[in-house]
């Protein structure tokens, strides 16, 4: 059976959801004016998540400091980020294309996947298809997509990145030559900035260039995995398929930039459990434990270090991830370099249950794991601000998507 894929992204997102809101509330349209999310205005602290199309002709860019943006920009208009909003206009739009598609991946907060093939005789025209389900994202809930249309996900992706806003776009195998191969090298999904100037080094500019390159030429230059995934997405080959059920997840991270740097022991201890606690109840959703916890740093100097423990039993304590992190802290942390990030990974997830046993069990770790449970529990029941462990009570705005997500989660199942 051919393969037909539906990409469809959103416009914006974080920016056209809160526009959409505003003028839901008969306020003015912020995508019509210079404007953006993100940071704190009056601290001039964070970094820009999103803009407006007015936005970009003052060279305002996705991940520049909110300071330089006001500096490009004096009267841009921020909004701060709504993580509860994001989650809640993604599942609506989301469900919208859940009922045409007979399978639906969501691919990140603003983007999905739709799996078409086989529905030829139902809906025989894909791009009037694509066109009724891209205006009734726009007319029902106020915010546009673009949707692309190919023969597997990676051009599909691709055609949804084509002229913006408010579009559909194909990129089907035989059209490879004329839309992909003329773009630039670094417009190929999976190719990093390093990667493309490692190919333009090498008089590798375009796609097609690369497309046409010798797969070992490739690989020399930028080594054998990535080689041949990128030599294969130049020449339109993917085939991965549309997931409808996520996989499970193979690791649980969070971290966080800081507002002001940080200097001592004490507030990095602070941040540290609030990651902990965090993470950890993230992993515990998922009925998850990991043998393997990892701390992240980065200086004023935007240098990043990286320390890990392996475990001999897994675990999902937050108390004991947390005082792992604060070990692996103190080891990589040289005491005087101010902070701008810490960050908690656990990887090497397990979901068996299987725990070694013993003769004499850990009362402190039980009593700890009972805690949990709790905590958990009433967040679940009442809200994931219904209640704070000890230090974490402090105004430090850590896994606020997490939050969103299982606010939303228990609303929906109310």
């Amino acid at each position: 059976m051919e393969r037909l894929i539906f990409h469809v992204d959103v416009n914006s997102a974080f920016l056209s959801w809160e526009a959409a809101r505003r003028v839901g509330n008969g306020e003015k349209d912020i995508r019509l004016i210079p404007s953006a999310i993100g940071g704190d205005r009056d601290k001039r602290t964070g970094v820009i998540l999103a803009k407006s199309i007015p936005a970009k002709k003052f060279n305002i860019t996705t991940g520049e400091p909110v300071a330089m943006a006001l500096r490009k920009c004096p009267d841009l208009f921020l909004a701060k980020p709504d993580f509860r909003l994001y989650e809640k206009c993604s599942k609506a739009f989301m469900d919208i294309c859940r009922d045409y598609a007979p399978a639906v991946e969501k691919y990140s907060i603003d983007e999905c996947f739709l799996d078409m093939s086989g529905t030829k005789h139902i809906y025989p025209d894909p791009v009037a298809l694509a066109h009724e389900i891209k205006d009734k994202i726009r007319d029902t809930l106020g915010f546009t997509v673009n949707i692309g249309i190919g023969d597997n996900k990676l051009l599909a992706k691709m055609a949804s990145d084509f002229e913006k806003p408010d579009k559909v776009h194909t990129l089907f195998v035989d059209e490879i030559e004329a839309k992909l191969w003329p773009l630039p090298v670094r417009g190929l999904f999976s190719v990093g900035r390093a990667t493309a100037e490692r190919l333009k080094k090498a008089y590798i500019a375009t796609i097609g260039e690369l497309a046409k390159a010798e797969l070992q030429r490739i690989q020399r230059l930028v080594g054998v995995k990535l080689g041949q995934q990128i030599h294969d997405y130049a020449n339109g080959i993917d085939n991965s398929p549309v997931l409808s059920k996520a996989e499970d997840a193979k690791g649980y991270s969070i971290s966080t930039t800081l507002e002001d740097d940080v200097k001592t022991p004490e507030a990095a201890h602070k941040v540290l459990f609030v990651l902990a606690d965090s993470v950890s109840s993230r992993m515990r959703t998922d009925e998850a434990k990991a043998y393997c916890v990892a701390v992240t740093i980065r200086g004023n100097d935007f240098k990043n270090k990286s320390h890990q423990k392996k475990l001999t039993v897994p675990t999902d304590i937050t108390s004991e991830i947390f005082e792992i992190s604060k070990t692996l802290f103190a080891e990589l942390w040289d005491k005087h370099t101010p902070l701008r990030l810490l960050g908690i990974s656990l990887t090497d997830v397990s979901k068996d249950g299987y725990e070694q046993a013993t003769l004499f069990p850990d009362e402190e770790r039980e009593r700890a794991r009972r805690m949990d449970k709790t905590i958990d529990s009433i967040r679940n029941k009442f809200g994931m601000d219904a209640i704070a462990r000890g230090s974490s009570a402090q105004s430090v705005e850590i896994g606020k998507k997490y939050k969103a997500q299982m606010e939303n989660k228990s609303k929906s199942e109310k």
